[in-house]
């Protein structure tokens, strides 16, 4: 991903807690002293509504218009006031008036107060949480990563969890007022896994609801995660993909489920260094290649762009049925393309294709599986919401 303008590693809640870093994340950050997390949100950038004018080419006078209102940051505003060649820009976006200003600590405010009384084996999770906040854009785009030391799944045979959380953000820019989704990041690797819940938006119109019912809500369904997670990954590793008999390679995979090729080459390369032979690889060492592309090459920005390819990566591990179908209808579509006059696909591209739908016929046994896992996952994210 773009590297952000800035970054904040915290840990605990508040400065009341004395939270470490755990061992594997802060190898991977170079922080002396991390901030608390209520400190890190209060050090954000926030927004304010001020009036604007525009200037009448034809008498040079500014009039103000109660059409629209400027969103500036106010501690830069009073810095311009004082200092008349201050080299700061407070102006974020210039919204309608129907624009609802939502800033970070009402978002995360009341995040805090859900922390303090939720708790992971009887202890708050205040007390575990850390992560890492980015900004972009002068501060008016932010995400962030909040993990929890102990909800975690650890594998056989890693000595690092793979821990889970929530990844959310805001912009001032009119896209989203705040975002949160379910997250997780594989300790031994710092791949991110994105997406593991729906991802909940509000939008800058209208109403703002209960945000710690919202919070709590969330939570939820991430501690319902947590305990499924092991076993989604562990039925993956059981489905193998030999490519010795399948009509592509491990990169071209990655490429027919709509990967660019930068990041299919990444992926391909994760996984083949990380399977037991490069010719036969499981599903879950297949989505791990996909997010150690995403996580560690992207070359997008955070948001829109970056989920559809999360989309992709999380089918391979929770619908491997639907991507070899994705597959399938690709490689078909390549071939289509490549058969210039119009004529059926050649001996060797139907004999292509019925290699594949072998294995989608070898899933069938573990589809219902995954299946029933998921909608029983559904229906108690439906409870938790009820």
């Amino acid at each position: 991903m773009k590297d952000p303008e800035s970054r904040t590693v915290f840990a605990g809640v508040d400065g009341r807690t004395d939270t470490e870093l755990p061992d594997w994340y802060r190898r991977k950050k170079t922080v002396d002293e991390p901030k608390s997390f209520a400190e890190a949100v209060r050090d954000l950038p926030q927004a304010v509504e001020t009036t604007v004018a525009y200037q009448n080419p034809y008498t040079n006078e500014w009039v103000e218009t109660e059409r629209f209102n400027a969103l500036v940051e106010p501690s830069r505003a009073r810095t311009q006031a004082r200092e008349e060649d201050a080299d700061t820009d407070s102006l974020f976006h210039i919204p309608t008036d129907s624009y609802a200003i939502i800033n970070p600590v009402d978002v995360y405010g009341p995040l805090e107060d859900v922390l303090r009384e939720e708790t992971i084996d009887e202890t708050p999770l205040g007390d575990v949480m850390f992560g890492e906040i980015r900004r972009y854009r002068g501060g008016g785009e932010v995400h962030m990563d909040v993990m929890f030391d102990g909800l975690e799944v650890r594998l056989p045979g890693r000595s690092d969890p793979i821990t889970m959380g929530v990844t959310s953000g805001y912009d001032f820019f009119g896209e989203h007022a705040v975002y949160v989704e379910g997250f997780a990041q594989d300790g031994s690797c710092s791949n991110s896994m994105r997406s593991l819940t729906d991802k909940e938006v509000i939008k800058h119109v209208g109403d703002v609801r209960d945000f710690r019912t919202w919070w709590e809500e969330i939570l939820a369904q991430v501690e319902l995660v947590a305990d499924d997670l092991f076993e989604f990954i562990r039925d993956a590793q059981e489905i193998d993909l030999d490519f010795s008999e399948l009509p592509f390679t491990v990169t071209e995979f990655y490429s027919l489920l709509g990967f660019p090729d930068y990041l299919a080459e990444r992926a391909a390369e994760d996984a083949e260094a990380n399977a037991a032979s490069p010719f036969e690889i499981d599903m879950w060492t297949l989505h791990s290649g996909a997010t150690y592309a995403l996580t560690h090459f992207f070359q997008g920005k955070e948001g829109a762009s970056l989920d559809q390819y999360v989309r992709v990566a999380n089918d391979i591990l929770f619908n491997p049925e639907g991507t070899i179908d994705r597959v399938e209808q690709a490689y078909e579509q390549q071939l289509d393309a490549e058969d210039g006059d119009g004529s059926q696909s050649s001996l060797a591209g139907e004999r292509a294709l019925a290699s594949i739908e072998r294995v989608s016929e070898d899933l069938q046994a573990n589809v219902e599986q995954f299946e029933e896992r998921e909608e029983a996952l559904r229906e108690r994210f439906q409870q938790v919401a009820n």
